[in-house]
């Protein structure tokens, strides 16, 4: 069975860091892109960040540039996202996403063609 499975999520202060992990199993990791998504309530989910498949090119939305760092260990199938300088609009639940192309479009992250989402971890900043 295709599965991810997020964890890290916490309430955390403004100007503080946390670092999210997506566990993967079911597929070959290394096959497909993946990607950090999230949706704040009463908002729309927006992509975060990816890496494309082959653990190949990395992308970043324009909100989180310079802030998040997207990172993958092939070998334990997981992916990692670190987050620096955390700020209240950064609350929102995360999601994993295993897609067959992510790209970065008008300053955001596209995934193309998911074929798994994970459940979410809430992050929480506190301002």
């Amino acid at each position: 069975e295709v599965q991810l499975v997020e964890s890290g999520g916490d309430l955390v202060q403004a100007g503080g860091s946390l670092r999210l992990s997506c566990a993967a199993s079911g597929f070959t990791f290394d096959d497909y892109a993946i990607g950090w998504y999230r949706q704040a309530p009463g908002k729309e989910r927006e992509g975060v960040s990816c890496i494309s498949s082959g653990a190949g090119s990395t992308y970043y939305a324009d909100s989180v540039k310079d802030r998040f760092t997207v990172s993958s260990d092939n070998a334990k199938s997981t992916l990692y996202l670190q987050m620096n300088s955390l700020k209240f609009e950064d609350t929102a639940v995360y999601y994993c996403a295993a897609s067959v192309l992510c790209t970065r479009v008008a300053g955001t992250i596209i995934g193309e063609y998911v074929v798994r989402w994970g459940r979410g971890t809430q992050v929480t900043v506190s301002s």
